[in-house]
């Protein structure tokens, strides 16, 4: 049996996130600094003392002093708003983008991201948005491995959408040609690396309906081997030396072979040949 002693129970505190809260009371420190500056500049412009100030939004002048020099991050918003329409600097608040939201290029970077992983877990060096032409580094592969074991220079371009695939295509041999210089410089007195490229494309029903349009044609300027080219990507195999072409799904965890066969104008989606979420 447990005796109630009469005295009142502490109650209990809530469970906070202290690491949100410092960085709250960071930021609002650095909101203050800043809104401080601008309202002083504001004041001045104005020709206005803190004594003028502070009547007329109701604060004292010593107040006022501690909000210019940024120490009023506790101050309530009323005052601020008060001060900024005193000194003709009405405040503008608004929140940000949320810090979730995705970047316009998520797609295709969840692309790359999966690549250069892959890459890095079997040995092979990759390098984001590679220039093969320094002179004009708008134009970049999207992921360039160089796989010193099997001396191998890969151009991998990353597609969610193919709009022109007459442009993107004269694009990639114009990338794979101008990395036969890059091949040079890296292979030094052994002779240079071997240059080959790879499409990965996004599985989008539009891309698989794109294939399906035109199988010959992508057949054709696709030869290697799908399946090789998903055990080079995934496992580190020596990549063909004839360009090809994946899918990565959606999602962008995971890279399978489009077609079942080199050469074939059969298209045909695959199935998983290898999972990549490691």
């Amino acid at each position: 049996m447990r005796f109630m002693t009469g005295e009142p129970r502490e109650p209990r505190q809530r469970r906070r996130d202290p690491g949100s809260r410092f960085e709250g009371e960071r930021e609002a420190r650095s909101v203050a600094t800043r809104l401080g500056g601008d309202l002083r500049k504001g004041r001045v412009r104005k020709r206005l003392t803190q004594e003028q100030v502070g009547q007329r939004i109701g604060i004292d002048q010593s107040r006022v002093c501690q909000l210019e020099l940024g120490r009023g991050a506790g101050a309530p918003l009323g005052v601020w708003i008060a001060f900024g329409i005193a000194v003709g600097r009405p405040l503008a608040v608004a929140a940000t983008r949320s810090l979730e939201s995705e970047p316009r290029d998520a797609g295709h970077l969840a692309g790359q991201e999966l690549v250069m992983r892959l890459a890095q877990a079997n040995g092979v060096h990759a390098t984001f948005e590679l220039p093969t032409r320094p002179q004009n580094p708008a134009l970049m592969v999207d992921v360039g491995l160089r796989d010193d074991r099997h001396r191998v220079l890969d151009i991998t371009e990353i597609w969610n959408r193919l709009d022109d695939l007459g442009g993107a295509r004269r694009t990639f041999k114009r990338k794979l040609a101008e990395a036969e210089a890059l091949a040079v410089a890296v292979g030094g007195d052994r002779g240079p690396y071997r240059v080959t490229g790879c499409w990965v494309l996004r599985a989008t029903a539009a891309n698989r309906a794109l294939l399906a349009r035109y199988p010959t044609i992508f057949a054709s300027e696709f030869p290697g081997s799908s399946r090789q080219w998903v055990w080079a990507l995934t496992a580190g195999a020596p990549p063909p030396s004839e360009p090809g072409l994946v899918w990565i799904d959606v999602a962008g965890t995971r890279i399978y072979e489009a077609r079942a066969t080199a050469g074939s104008a059969r298209n045909s989606a695959g199935t998983p040949a290898r999972s990549t979420t490691r």
